[in-house]
């Protein structure tokens, strides 16, 4: 599932491709992708002449604002954009296609269809679901020590369950999670509230790092993740335990072990996150 890094190199991608573009005519070949509203050919008539202004992120969600309207879209586990001409032919999984007066196309392709797109009057997007109920992005000016600290000490559950969780801090996933739990020597099934002050700064400090590191690097490439404009991710490079099982730890030499923690799977070093 592309993540916050992941997305924010397709937002990068597509403001460079799309700005500007008025468009002529939407197609849709899917249309339960489509949430808000529900029906497909009101989706279309509230797009028709709008013109792409600009292109922001919120978590995982990409946010394209135009004249009037906002439209929210989550890739979920398999989606992305991509730009064609329109002379191209339209491949497999192609659900939806926003058609420009300039003769190209930005298509949105998703193999297990599981991805969404809402459509807001500009400036009301923030109030409403999906967005209102989003957390602070991890570099974010919101995601204080204090703020994370206070969370954590408000549950029981386990640290690599409240790192997931969109509501706490938005954007992180399973990757980079794992990734950041290893850097804090964090075991991922501590329970929050019994980290120390000092733990959940480590906590919070790795996760901000992972993720601009990443950002930096493209995002990761699993499976099939390509970017707007087919480039992939660079940062697998630098992966310390995710998919790393059965190989030594960077760190220690301690074999990676892969653990099944609150239902995903979890790779970590035995030793240094004891």
């Amino acid at each position: 599932m592309p993540e916050l890094p992941e997305v924010e190199t397709v937002r990068k991608t597509l403001k460079n491709l799309i700005l500007k573009k008025e468009i002529q005519d939407v197609s849709i070949f899917w249309g339960n992708i489509i949430k808000k509203p529900q029906d497909p050919e009101i989706f279309k008539s509230w797009l028709k002449g709008q013109t792409m202004q600009e292109i922001k992120r919120q978590g995982k969600f990409l946010v394209f604002e135009m004249d009037d309207i906002s439209m929210v879209s989550h890739l979920r586990m398999e989606g992305k954009f991509g730009v064609y001409e329109s002379a191209v032919p339209r491949p497999k999984h192609t659900h939806v296609i926003f058609h420009f007066t300039d003769g190209t196309e930005l298509r949105y392709n998703d193999v297990r269809k599981f991805g969404t797109m809402h459509l807001f009057p500009k400036g009301e997007e923030s109030k409403e679901k999906p967005l209102n109920q989003l957390g602070p992005d991890p570099f974010a000016p919101a995601f204080t020590i204090d703020y994370f600290y206070e969370k954590l000490k408000k549950t029981s559950r386990n640290i690599k369950a409240v790192l997931l969780d969109q509501s706490v801090v938005a954007g992180l996933g399973n990757i980079y999670v794992d990734e950041a739990l290893y850097r804090a020597r964090v075991h991922p099934e501590r329970i929050s509230k019994e980290l120390t002050f000092e733990e959940a700064r480590r906590v919070r400090d790795a996760s901000i790092e992972t993720i601009v590191e990443a950002v930096e690097q493209g995002g990761t490439t699993i499976r099939s993740y390509l970017n707007g404009q087919g480039e992939m991710g660079m940062f697998q490079q630098k992966l310390n335990v995710y998919g790393k099982e059965d190989t030594e730890c960077p760190g220690c030499g301690t074999v990676i072990i892969k653990l099944r923690v609150s239902g995903r799977g979890t790779h970590i070093c035995p030793e240094c996150q004891c």
